[in-house]
Parts: structure tokens; sequence; C-alpha cells
């Protein structure tokens, strides 16, 4: 078990979500992981997309982002509900990690993601 994989279980697994997850990926294959990644990418292209247009976040195109990230997570590993997603948008900030993705992408892309899930 990796560093990640041990923080993964410390956090949340006792939860329905991680169960769900644990058992969509354990029957994936390489392929699927990256499709996986490709609705993922594309979810993220749709923020890049509301941000590098200067939409406001209540925009339809942030929100259609929105609604992307969430139903990418929801179809490859867990029912994401809107509040689930939101605790993500928590983390897409305080977790550098995470910021780092969105920040490589653009620079105050995580802020706005996270700006755009907390107001739906």
């Amino acid at each position: 078990m990796d560093h990640y994989e041990a923080e993964v279980i410390e956090r949340w697994g006792e939860t329905n979500a991680y169960r769900q997850s644990k058992s969509k990926t354990s029957k994936y294959t390489q392929a699927d992981f990256a499709a996986a990644k490709i609705d993922q990418e594309a979810a993220t292209e749709l923020f890049v997309y509301a941000y590098g247009n200067s939409l406001p976040i209540d925009s339809q195109k942030a929100q259609e982002a929105v609604i992307a990230h969430r139903e990418a997570i929801s179809k490859w590993f867990y029912e994401c509900s809107t509040e689930m997603q939101k605790g993500l948008a928590e983390m897409y900030l305080s977790d550098p990690r995470f910021k780092k993705y969105y920040e490589g992408r653009v620079t105050g892309l995580a802020k706005y993601v996270h700006d755009a899930i907390k107001f739906q």
C-alpha cells in the first residue's frame, strides 16, 4: 500500500463513497482508467474555458463545468452528490496537491472551480 492509498483509507475508508470507488475501480483496466482521466480532463477544460473567458461562476458555461465534474466522478468512482462535491471543492483550495493541479492549468483556476462548485 502506498502513502496515498493509506491516506485515502484513513480519511474515507469507512464511507460508502470509498466502498463504491473501490468496487468500481477494482474491475478497471488501464483503458478504463485512461477513459476516466479523459472525462475528468474534459470537465477541467470546461472550467478553463469559463475562467479564461472571464465568465462569472454562475454562468451557464461555468455551471456546465460543475455538472460535468460531478458526473465524471459519479460515472467512474462514486455517486457524487452536490454536497459531496462541495466538500471536494474545499480540498481544491486547502490541499496543495489538488490546488497545484488546477493552478498548473491556469493561475487562479483552483479558486474559480471552488467558487463555481460552492455556488450551486
